[in-house]
């Protein structure tokens, strides 16, 4: 049975096991080592996905499609992570084309960190599309894309692929403008094609349960839902709480205990092993679709997490949920505390919740958000204001890209000071509440964060996330449910140093050709559906967050 079979049509608790690659071909000695480690996992019976990340850290490493072949073709179904840090769309389509050539369907769909160093230095990003814009061109894969040519007379669409996308999310962050921006995008995601998910690394069972109980409120909780059980040492342990894994952080309180386990004779192994067999019966117990196991480099430490985490009694992991609830002093949580269980009550929103209800905060609307709100209304609502004045004006210039020289002089000077333009043609400020991904996005995000923000911070630079931002401002507005509501967008680089104004008006930008899903996904109602949390909460109708009371 296919990993696909089993988690569509199986209720049984699956396990995953992560493999970083590593520089070199496979003849190297440390290539070597990973390829009999993998082959090693694929003969193993508890196993059911082996997968292989994609240059991991953004480090240049062998390409995880050479590691999954050989797996594969022991008859082990395998994963294999796909970024877009390094490869534009055109690459990428390549890729997923070899990779269907292959057979390698499981796909774990990512943005991807920023590059590092490779020689000579660090690396230039890509970021031509995003997560959802790469699960959004798989759609189209899968769909049959349509290849036909202009002035076709006959449609070409190519023979549908079989892709069986998986995608990433952490709510294991600090703020709100973090947290639920996290969730939205992965709506976003669900809806352009992700079939399963992943969640990040993290430590509080509360953040854990709350991240199930949020997808069965929306309507999700159809989707399978993988808890990521991640086996620390202690150096390991130093990094995630210096945040330097992007996306990846542990308090102080269990930094504190992995640097005192360390000093023990075996560094600390007992411990770190009964944590992560811990976790693994957490998620089973939380109703999970099964678990994803990381930091694995021998067989003995699977088996030894495996062996303890089956020893435990059935409700066992209730006691080891209110243990392992490591989150940081004013960590944001969308629901109330459950204090019979530690967990989350899914049927009253938090305290923190409430409060940025009826005081949402003020701190990002600033003059250039009001007079941007103001002055696109004027010249960019479709038939309204000066909107069929700019059409006129720029249809007649002499150049129809770049409008009359005086028009487009006004609108280069004015969005370099306030938006810092990069003139990329395609404009998405309208859609990030006036923020530009081109100047202040290191990863040009424009469907939503990525996963690597550190408390509200880029990953790359010391600056707070444009999308930290834009949620403040749609949320002090009563419409943060609506931060990702429009359709998946991918700029149109075609557009690049032309006027974006013009391009609005004569209809070539993003804006005028929304990017459709092939048989999107939709939320499966709540009522009737059986599949309400395993504890004694009761999940209300979807609402948003910013919703007033009732």
């Amino acid at each position: 049975m296919t990993l696909r079979e089993k988690l569509e049509h199986t209720a049984d608790f699956l396990l995953g096991v992560e493999l970083v690659s590593t520089r070199g071909t496979v003849t190297e000695t440390r290539a070597a080592r990973t390829v009999g480690f993998a082959e090693e996992l694929a003969a193993h019976e508890r196993v059911d996905w082996v997968s292989f990340t994609d240059n991991a850290g953004g480090n240049p490493q062998l390409a995880p499609a050479a590691l999954a072949r050989l797996v594969r073709a022991a008859g082990r179904d395998v994963v294999v992570h796909l970024s877009c840090k390094d490869f534009n769309r055109n690459a990428l389509e390549s890729e997923v084309w070899h990779l269907a050539s292959e057979g390698l369907h499981n796909l774990l769909v990512l943005s991807g960190d920023y590059p590092g160093a490779g020689l000579a230095g660090g690396g230039k990003p890509v970021f031509d599309i995003d997560s959802v814009g790469l699960l959004t061109l798989l759609a189209h894969l899968n769909a049959g894309l349509d290849v036909t040519r202009p002035g076709a007379k006959k449609t070409a669409r190519l023979a549908a692929t079989e892709f069986f996308p998986s995608c990433v999310v952490t709510n294991f962050k600090l703020h709100e403008n973090e947290v639920v921006p996290q969730l939205l995008k992965l709506e976003k995601k669900l809806q352009c094609g992700a079939r399963w998910i992943i969640n990040q690394i993290g430590y509080d069972s509360r953040k854990s349960h709350e991240l199930i109980a949020w997808l069965r409120e929306r309507g999700w909780g159809h989707v399978p839902l993988i808890g990521n059980v991640y086996l620390l040492n202690p150096g390991v342990a130093r990094l995630f709480r210096d945040q330097r894994i992007p996306g990846v952080v542990i308090s102080d309180e269990l930094a504190a205990l992995c640097a005192a386990k360390a000093a023990e004779p075996d560094r600390g192994r007992a411990w770190f092993i009964e944590l992560a067999a811990r976790q693994l019966a957490i998620f089973r117990g939380l109703g999970y679709r099964g678990a994803y196991i990381g930091g694995i480099h021998a067989r003995a430490d699977l088996d030894a997490i495996l062996a303890l985490a089956d020893s435990y009694g059935a409700d066992a992991w209730r006691a080891f949920a209110r243990e392992i609830r490591f989150n940081r002093p004013g960590e944001f949580f969308l629901y109330a505390e459950d204090e019979a269980t530690g967990l989350a009550d899914a049927s009253r929103p938090s305290a923190a919740a409430l409060a940025s209800r009826a005081r949402p905060s003020s701190r990002n609307i600033t003059f250039t958000y009001r007079f941007s709100k103001v002055m696109h209304a004027a010249l960019f609502a479709p038939g309204r204001g000066l909107w069929n004045l700019g059409r006129k004006i720029t249809s007649a210039a002499r150049d129809p890209l770049q409008g009359p020289k005086l028009l487009r002089v006004t609108e280069h000077a004015s969005k370099v000071a306030l938006f810092g333009c990069q003139d990329c043609g395609d404009c998405s400020l309208a859609d990030i509440a006036f923020l530009c991904p081109e100047s202040a996005c290191a990863k040009n995000q424009r469907n939503g964060p990525c996963g690597g923000t550190r408390d509200g911070k880029c990953e790359v630079g010391d600056f707070e996330c444009i999308w930290a931002r834009a949620y403040d401002r749609l949320n002090h507005e009563g419409r943060a449910d609506q931060l990702l509501a429009h359709s998946p967008v991918i700029q149109n680089q075609a557009l690049r140093g032309t006027s974006s104004w013009a391009n609005v008006w004569q209809g070539r930008d993003h804006l005028a050709h929304p990017l459709s899903v092939p048989v999107a996904a939709v939320p499966v109602p709540v009522t009737g559906r059986g599949d309400g949390p395993p504890l004694s909460t009761s999940c209300p109708p979807p609402t948003a967050l910013n919703s007033p009371s009732p």
